[in-house]
């Protein structure tokens, strides 16, 4: 099985090579345009970016699936301020899969700075004196105590786009 991730962020690579090593399967990372703003602001501009990611990777290469995987915030009317989001797309340049990963909600302030037209990355890396955590354990690593990390986070994410395509269990729909 050979995936493609469309992005270079060694994160996203390695959260796809823990899915694809159950498969004894390769991946590479390509650059691709997620198609939305660096910060994506809402569940449905993450989706977009993740599928827009996936897409663009399968088309820039001969992999068997293509890969993307997209960061975003957002307000949940179930839950209490602004919330980490993170969504991954999985094709076979037929069909499109989505799924999600965990979600967590930000410190006030940090969720204010976002509101205010900030970026996540540099925002953590200000408040907690790090450089690039983007490439490191995430905003999902520092705001857990080291309970999860961003790479374990987008893995579970990709599982869950993959599962259709690995399980019998999706074809009588």
């Amino acid at each position: 099985m050979d995936v493609v991730v469309g992005s270079t962020n060694p994160v996203k690579k390695r959260a796809v090579e823990r899915i694809v090593a159950e498969f004894d399967g390769s991946v590479t990372a390509v650059a691709v345009d997620s198609g939305v703003s660096e910060q994506p602001s809402s569940i449905e501009e993450t989706v977009t970016g993740a599928k827009n990611r996936a897409r663009r990777a399968l088309e820039a290469t001969n992999a068997d699936y293509g890969v993307g995987l997209e960061g975003g915030v957002a307000r949940l009317e179930q839950a209490p301020g602004v919330r980490l989001i993170m969504w991954a797309s999985v094709t076979d340049g037929e069909r499109i899969e989505v799924a999600s990963g965990p979600s967590l909600r930000l410190p006030d302030s940090v969720g204010d700075r976002l509101e205010e037209g900030a970026e996540l990355g540099p925002v953590m890396d200000e408040r907690l004196g790090t450089e690039n955590i983007a490439e490191a354990e995430g905003a999902a690593g520092a705001l857990t105590s080291g309970l999860t990390s961003r790479t374990q986070a987008l893995a579970e994410a990709v599982a869950c786009a993959f599962g259709p395509f690995v399980t019998t269990h999706y074809e009588s729909d």
